[in-house]
């Protein structure tokens, strides 16, 4: 699948017939909670750098850091929100390897310390602002998830499997998203939209049951990694030569890609209900003894 971007019986590629607002193209998550506040982080530490120019070698050296510092403390705020909103949206994820928003409320306090201390040079003035400064932005943007959730009952093993798979999977649905959504052919993201809603659905189905991670794997590895190879290698072409064939042979792929997957959902469903009916049968026989 990754050589050619459709098989010698693949359909041709048709609109689905479901609503396309229903299927929601995959991104990864964005700042939005917060928006303009957490980006404003980034403009004090400018016009500090310009002020300390005339101000000595040493002035200039403290605001140097300071600008530095409090620069890393929004773009780590940046990646700690896009985490949350990740962590969010899931029924079952572990909570982010590194506390990044707890990171950024230091490193803002150590800066307008050194800020503070380049006015005015009093180390109990500059620890009261920076801890001050810490505390406000810990008040405005919180910390990070320091719990998972839905994981209760799993082994460390199992759910390290899991999160690898559903962290690659995921990374291959954003980048399919972000060779597509250059071209600006609205057909092709409706084929890709709708191949990415089941592609989600079974990534969410995996997170809530670990055991479907055996039936899914092959889907979730090596089906999408193909998948991802034949959209890199289609976007370099058809940016180069803008063939109609090779576009529709992709667009046939998506809606291969998107059959297969619906497929394999309803597969685990029905696994799914055969279990709760198996459970239930065992319970009545329980209770008529």
């Amino acid at each position: 699948m990754a050589q050619q971007f459709d098989g010698e019986f693949s359909p041709r590629a048709k609109l689905p017939s479901s609503d396309p607002a229903k299927h929601i193209m995959f991104e990864q998550p964005k700042v939005d909670p917060v928006g303009a506040r957490a980006n404003m982080l980034f403009i004090p530490a400018i016009p500090m750098l310009f002020m300390a120019l005339n101000d000595g070698a040493v002035t200039m050296f403290i605001a140097l850091i300071a600008t530095a510092v409090l620069t890393l403390a929004a773009w780590l705020l940046r990646g700690g929100l896009q985490a949350e909103a990740a962590f969010a949206i899931r029924k079952t994820a572990q909570r982010p390897a590194i506390p990044r928003k707890i990171f950024a409320s230091i490193l803002t306090g150590v800066g307008i310390s050194l800020a503070a201390y380049k006015t005015e040079p009093e180390l109990l003035t500059s620890i009261l602002y920076g801890t001050t400064a810490l505390s406000l932005h810990i008040a405005a943007f919180g910390s990070d998830p320091l719990k998972s959730k839905g994981l209760e009952g799993k082994n460390t093993f199992q759910r390290e499997r899991v999160a690898r798979t559903v962290d690659k999977a995921e990374a291959y649905l954003k980048e399919m998203s972000d060779v597509i959504l250059i071209m600006s052919d609205h057909q092709l993201e409706v084929h890709l939209k709708n191949f990415q809603s089941v592609a989600c659905e079974l990534i969410r189905a995996v997170e809530e049951d670990p055991r479907d991670l055996i039936t899914a794997r092959k889907y979730l590895s090596v089906y999408l990694k193909s998948a991802h190879e034949a959209t890199s290698k289609f976007g370099s072409v058809y940016n180069r030569t803008r063939d109609k064939k090779v576009r529709d042979d992709y667009a046939a792929l998506l809606e291969d890609l998107h059959q297969s997957f619906t497929a394999i959902n309803q597969k685990l469903l029905l696994e799914d209900q055969s279990e709760l009916n198996l459970e239930i049968d065992v319970l009545r026989d329980r209770l008529k003894r």
